[in-house]
């Protein structure tokens, strides 16, 4: 009796981690802030797959503006590696916080860029 209830626990664990794996999308929380550490509010958010759209300013997966706390989230991301583009009026983010780590799978990944 107990190894049955040891083994339907171990099986419906590994099948609801397995699922919620499933559920949960792939998110990326990007924070923009100045020179000086504030939030930059309203700033445009781009994020490329590759350096050559990037770099371009083409083909951008998702756009988005930030929050009053300078946040952006883009979701249902693949789990890999992005080139961030953040700039509002005359400042923009180039050579800071351009790409980021690889993306974990079914987790908000956050990361921070500097716009000056």
């Amino acid at each position: 009796m107990k190894l049955a209830l040891l083994f339907s626990m171990l099986f419906f664990g590994t099948y609801a981690e397995s699922v919620e794996d499933q559920l949960l999308p792939t998110k990326l929380r990007i924070t923009v802030i100045n020179g000086l550490g504030n939030y930059v509010e309203g700033a445009s958010v781009s994020i490329y797959e590759n350096e050559e759209d990037y770099r371009a300013s083409e083909n951008a997966i998702a756009n988005g503006e930030t929050n009053k706390k300078g946040r952006v989230i883009f979701k249902d991301l693949k789990p890999m590696a992005y080139y961030v583009e953040a700039k509002k009026g005359d400042q923009n983010n180039n050579g800071e916080g351009v790409l980021t780590g690889t993306l974990s799978e079914g987790k908000t990944n956050r990361v921070n860029t500097v716009i000056e």
